[in-house]
């Protein structure tokens, strides 16, 4: 079933257009990865069907509902709940204190303890730092703390933008497979930006590979990692 379409959007800066007419849809479970190099507006595009940054053009609906044009907070009530590029932390508030803000971005309130503890059980190292302030933690702890956040919200969709920015090699790996398994687990569909192709091939799923605003490769992410055409994609060169 087709939780979420995005039709003929794009994004402008002023003069600039950053996404130019993209359409495409996503069904409930997938794993979607949106990839492609620097100024690709992977960014952008997410920025849009959250609703922080606004449509120039085009529709976005979710679960069936037209949320273009709604605030953030509204999209994030139904079960989108975005994580934005730069591990976003409260830093001055306790790891515990950030994990109840996403709590306010949900719509029912129930069972609010069992789900801490659900994502305490998922990353171990946040309930054993609970109580100390997020700004000492590590980039890779951040970045647990912020998907954390997410789940509190009691989402449908989880859209991350970069989350392997900074990171090292292993602590990527460890947020991926609880991704994977946070998926497997909750029945989530996940949308993920990032600039590399190699993580989406490695982790299986869809790839949409976008490159001067557009997307110019849509499939199966480890076909197309054994394809030409992702590198000419990427590049932005013929293939002969």
């Amino acid at each position: 079933m087709t939780i979420l379409s995005v039709s003929d959007v794009a994004v402008r800066y002023g003069r600039l257009t950053a996404v130019r007419g993209v359409s495409f849809t996503v069904n409930e479970g997938d794993i979607i990865f949106i990839t492609g190099p620097n100024g690709a507006g992977k960014s952008s595009l997410m920025r849009s069907i959250a609703g922080v940054t606004p449509l120039s053009a085009g529709t976005v609906s979710f679960g069936g509902q037209d949320i273009t044009g709604k605030a953030p907070e509204d999209v994030a009530r139904l079960g989108f709940s975005m994580v934005p590029e730069g591990r976003d932390v409260f830093g001055s508030l306790t790891i515990e204190e950030n994990l109840m803000v996403g709590v306010g971005m949900r719509g029912a309130k129930s069972n609010v303890s069992n789900e801490l503890e659900s994502v305490y059980a998922t990353f171990p190292i946040l309930k054993e730092r609970r109580h100390n302030q997020a700004g000492l933690l590590s980039g890779g702890q951040q970045q647990m703390l912020v998907i954390g956040r997410a789940l509190m919200t009691n989402p449908k969709l989880i859209a991350i933008d970069e989350p392997s920015l900074g990171l090292a090699p292993n602590v990527i790996d460890l947020v991926y497979e609880r991704l994977v398994a946070l998926r497997s687990q909750l029945a989530l569909t996940l949308l993920i930006v990032e600039q590399s192709s190699t993580r989406a091939m490695m982790v299986g799923g869809r790839m949409m590979l976008m490159r001067g605003g557009e997307v110019v490769l849509d499939g199966d992410a480890r076909e197309l990692g054994k394809s030409d055409a992702l590198q000419a994609a990427y590049f932005g060169y013929e293939e002969h």
